[in-house]
Protein backbone atom coordinates (compact mmCIF):
# COMPACT_ATOMS: atom_id res chain seq x y z
CA UNK A 1 0.00 0.00 0.00
CA UNK A 2 1.70 3.41 -1.19
CA UNK A 3 1.90 6.19 1.62
CA UNK A 4 1.15 9.66 0.94
CA UNK A 5 3.99 11.46 1.34
CA UNK A 6 5.95 14.69 0.64
CA UNK A 7 7.05 13.00 -2.93
CA UNK A 8 4.24 12.99 -5.79
CA UNK A 9 1.60 10.40 -5.66
CA UNK A 10 2.99 9.11 -9.36
CA UNK A 11 6.90 9.01 -8.19
CA UNK A 12 5.80 6.95 -5.21
CA UNK A 13 4.28 4.22 -7.44
CA UNK A 14 6.99 4.46 -10.01
CA UNK A 15 9.68 3.78 -6.97
CA UNK A 16 7.40 1.18 -5.38
CA UNK A 17 6.88 -0.81 -8.91
CA UNK A 18 9.89 -0.42 -10.16
CA UNK A 19 11.58 -2.29 -6.83
CA UNK A 20 9.03 -4.97 -7.14
CA UNK A 21 9.88 -5.35 -10.91
CA UNK A 22 13.96 -5.15 -9.88
CA UNK A 23 13.59 -7.58 -7.08
CA UNK A 24 11.31 -9.91 -8.51
CA UNK A 25 8.34 -9.77 -6.62
CA UNK A 26 6.97 -8.96 -10.52
CA UNK A 27 8.98 -11.75 -12.63
CA UNK A 28 9.51 -11.62 -15.89
CA UNK A 29 6.73 -12.23 -18.47
CA UNK A 30 3.94 -11.36 -15.56
CA UNK A 31 1.18 -9.22 -16.94
CA UNK A 32 0.39 -5.58 -15.13
CA UNK A 33 -3.03 -4.07 -15.64
CA UNK A 34 -3.65 -0.06 -14.25
CA UNK A 35 -6.62 -1.93 -12.74
CA UNK A 36 -4.75 -4.59 -11.12
CA UNK A 37 -1.94 -1.97 -9.62
CA UNK A 38 -4.19 0.29 -8.80
CA UNK A 39 -6.21 -2.30 -6.50
CA UNK A 40 -3.13 -3.63 -4.70
CA UNK A 41 -1.27 0.05 -4.00
CA UNK A 42 -4.96 1.80 -3.25
CA UNK A 43 -4.27 4.77 -5.43
CA UNK A 44 -6.27 5.89 -8.61
CA UNK A 45 -5.31 4.50 -11.90
CA UNK A 46 -4.35 8.24 -13.26
CA UNK A 47 -0.41 8.11 -11.06
CA UNK A 48 -0.39 3.57 -12.19
CA UNK A 49 -0.88 4.92 -15.54
CA UNK A 50 2.04 7.70 -15.40
CA UNK A 51 4.08 5.14 -13.49
CA UNK A 52 3.50 2.48 -16.23
CA UNK A 53 4.82 5.04 -19.21
CA UNK A 54 7.73 5.82 -17.05
CA UNK A 55 8.78 2.03 -16.46
CA UNK A 56 7.95 1.31 -20.48
CA UNK A 57 10.89 4.07 -20.87
CA UNK A 58 13.51 2.58 -18.80
CA UNK A 59 12.84 -0.53 -20.91
CA UNK A 60 11.94 -3.12 -18.12
CA UNK A 61 8.07 -3.51 -18.90
CA UNK A 62 6.51 -3.40 -22.58
CA UNK A 63 3.41 -2.85 -23.79
CA UNK A 64 1.25 -5.44 -24.77
CA UNK A 65 -2.67 -6.15 -25.76
CA UNK A 66 -2.88 -7.80 -22.45
CA UNK A 67 -1.42 -4.88 -20.19
CA UNK A 68 2.52 -4.31 -19.54
CA UNK A 69 4.44 -6.75 -19.34
CA UNK A 70 7.37 -7.13 -17.25
CA UNK A 71 11.20 -7.72 -18.76
CA UNK A 72 13.20 -6.68 -16.10
CA UNK A 73 16.64 -7.39 -16.30
CA UNK A 74 17.25 -9.80 -19.23
CA UNK A 75 21.31 -11.63 -19.16
CA UNK A 76 22.42 -9.55 -21.87
CA UNK A 77 20.89 -6.32 -19.62
CA UNK A 78 23.16 -7.51 -16.69
CA UNK A 79 26.59 -8.30 -18.91
CA UNK A 80 26.17 -4.68 -19.86
CA UNK A 81 25.33 -3.24 -17.32
CA UNK A 82 28.23 -4.79 -15.30
CA UNK A 83 30.47 -3.58 -18.50
CA UNK A 84 29.74 -0.34 -18.01
CA UNK A 85 30.02 -0.35 -14.62
CA UNK A 86 33.36 -2.12 -14.19
CA UNK A 87 35.03 0.85 -16.31
CA UNK A 88 33.29 4.04 -15.26
CA UNK A 89 33.06 2.04 -11.27
CA UNK A 90 37.04 2.22 -12.11
CA UNK A 91 37.50 5.62 -13.07
CA UNK A 92 35.07 6.56 -10.34
CA UNK A 93 36.92 5.60 -7.72
CA UNK A 94 40.28 6.96 -9.60
CA UNK A 95 39.04 10.20 -9.69
CA UNK A 96 37.59 9.72 -5.85
CA UNK A 97 41.30 9.42 -4.77
CA UNK A 98 42.17 12.73 -6.13
CA UNK A 99 39.59 14.75 -5.46
CA UNK A 100 38.22 13.08 -1.73
CA UNK A 101 37.28 15.27 1.00
CA UNK A 102 37.90 14.71 4.71
CA UNK A 103 34.20 14.68 5.26
CA UNK A 104 33.34 12.35 2.40
CA UNK A 105 36.45 10.00 3.69
CA UNK A 106 34.91 9.79 6.99
CA UNK A 107 31.25 8.90 5.84
CA UNK A 108 32.99 6.32 3.66
CA UNK A 109 34.96 4.72 6.28
CA UNK A 110 31.95 4.71 8.59
CA UNK A 111 30.14 2.84 6.09
CA UNK A 112 32.97 0.30 5.68
CA UNK A 113 32.91 -0.06 9.21
CA UNK A 114 29.26 -1.11 9.71
CA UNK A 115 29.29 -3.34 6.76
CA UNK A 116 32.17 -5.29 8.22
CA UNK A 117 30.14 -5.47 11.85
CA UNK A 118 26.55 -6.08 10.43
CA UNK A 119 28.91 -9.02 8.45
CA UNK A 120 29.56 -10.36 11.34
CA UNK A 121 26.34 -10.51 12.21
CA UNK A 122 25.42 -12.19 9.22
CA UNK A 123 22.73 -9.68 8.76
CA UNK A 124 22.16 -9.92 5.06
CA UNK A 125 19.53 -6.96 4.44
CA UNK A 126 21.84 -4.06 6.37
CA UNK A 127 25.18 -5.71 4.18
CA UNK A 128 22.90 -5.05 0.81
CA UNK A 129 21.73 -1.43 1.93
CA UNK A 130 25.25 -0.73 3.33
CA UNK A 131 26.63 -1.69 -0.01
CA UNK A 132 24.59 0.66 -1.70
CA UNK A 133 25.60 3.01 0.73
CA UNK A 134 29.62 2.72 -0.02
CA UNK A 135 29.11 2.71 -3.94
CA UNK A 136 26.92 6.05 -3.91
CA UNK A 137 29.26 7.94 -1.28
CA UNK A 138 32.40 6.49 -3.47
CA UNK A 139 30.72 7.90 -7.02
CA UNK A 140 29.92 11.24 -4.53
CA UNK A 141 34.08 11.09 -3.99
CA UNK A 142 34.48 11.64 -7.22
CA UNK A 143 33.50 14.70 -7.23
CA UNK A 144 31.67 14.27 -10.84
CA UNK A 145 27.84 14.40 -11.11
CA UNK A 146 27.85 12.43 -14.41
CA UNK A 147 29.35 9.80 -12.64
CA UNK A 148 26.77 9.83 -9.75
CA UNK A 149 23.96 9.95 -11.85
CA UNK A 150 24.73 7.37 -14.75
CA UNK A 151 26.29 4.61 -12.24
CA UNK A 152 23.99 5.17 -9.04
CA UNK A 153 20.64 3.95 -11.43
CA UNK A 154 23.01 1.11 -12.33
CA UNK A 155 23.88 -0.38 -9.52
CA UNK A 156 20.15 0.43 -8.01
CA UNK A 157 18.75 -2.10 -11.48
CA UNK A 158 20.34 -5.36 -10.49
CA UNK A 159 19.41 -5.11 -7.04
CA UNK A 160 18.02 -8.83 -7.56
CA UNK A 161 21.58 -10.43 -7.98
CA UNK A 162 23.04 -8.17 -5.77
CA UNK A 163 20.50 -9.47 -3.15
CA UNK A 164 21.39 -13.24 -4.23
CA UNK A 165 24.78 -11.89 -4.09
CA UNK A 166 25.21 -10.95 -0.44
CA UNK A 167 23.43 -13.66 1.01
CA UNK A 168 25.98 -15.69 -0.07
CA UNK A 169 28.33 -15.43 3.10
CA UNK A 170 31.71 -16.34 1.13
CA UNK A 171 30.88 -13.58 -1.62
CA UNK A 172 29.59 -11.49 1.24
CA UNK A 173 32.82 -11.58 3.17
CA UNK A 174 35.20 -11.00 -0.24
CA UNK A 175 32.93 -8.14 -1.01
CA UNK A 176 33.41 -6.47 2.06
CA UNK A 177 37.12 -7.20 2.20
CA UNK A 178 37.33 -5.64 -1.47
CA UNK A 179 35.34 -2.30 -0.39
CA UNK A 180 38.13 -2.39 2.04
CA UNK A 181 40.93 -2.38 -0.28
CA UNK A 182 38.88 0.45 -2.31
CA UNK A 183 38.70 2.20 0.74
CA UNK A 184 42.21 2.16 1.45
CA UNK A 185 43.55 3.29 -1.90
CA UNK A 186 41.49 6.23 -1.66
CA UNK A 187 42.40 7.00 1.49
CA UNK A 188 46.08 6.68 0.48
CA UNK A 189 45.39 9.27 -2.40
CA UNK A 190 46.38 5.73 -4.98
CA UNK A 191 44.56 6.51 -8.23
CA UNK A 192 45.92 3.82 -9.81
CA UNK A 193 45.09 1.33 -7.13
CA UNK A 194 42.01 2.49 -6.59
CA UNK A 195 41.15 2.03 -10.23
CA UNK A 196 42.73 -1.53 -10.17
CA UNK A 197 40.65 -2.85 -6.67
CA UNK A 198 37.49 -1.12 -7.89
CA UNK A 199 37.48 -3.08 -11.44
CA UNK A 200 38.25 -6.23 -10.05
CA UNK A 201 35.31 -5.82 -7.22
CA UNK A 202 32.38 -5.09 -9.89
CA UNK A 203 34.28 -8.53 -12.10
CA UNK A 204 34.62 -10.79 -9.47
CA UNK A 205 30.57 -9.64 -8.19
CA UNK A 206 29.37 -10.60 -12.16
CA UNK A 207 31.36 -13.96 -11.91
CA UNK A 208 29.89 -14.64 -9.06
CA UNK A 209 26.65 -13.83 -10.32
CA UNK A 210 26.62 -15.80 -13.63
CA UNK A 211 27.81 -18.57 -11.63
CA UNK A 212 25.09 -18.66 -9.38
CA UNK A 213 22.54 -18.32 -12.36
CA UNK A 214 24.13 -22.08 -14.13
Amino acid sequence: MIEHKTVSLADQVFEQLERDILTGKYPRGEVLTENRLSAELGVSRTPVREALRRLEQEHIIEDSAKGAVVIGITEKDLADIFMIRKYLEGLAASLAAQNRTDEQLADLRETLEFQEFYLNKRDAEQIKQLDSRFHTVMYKLSGSNAFYDTLVPLHKKIQKYRRVSVESSSRAEASVAEHRKIFEAIAKGDAVGAEKTACEHVENAYQHIIGKDR
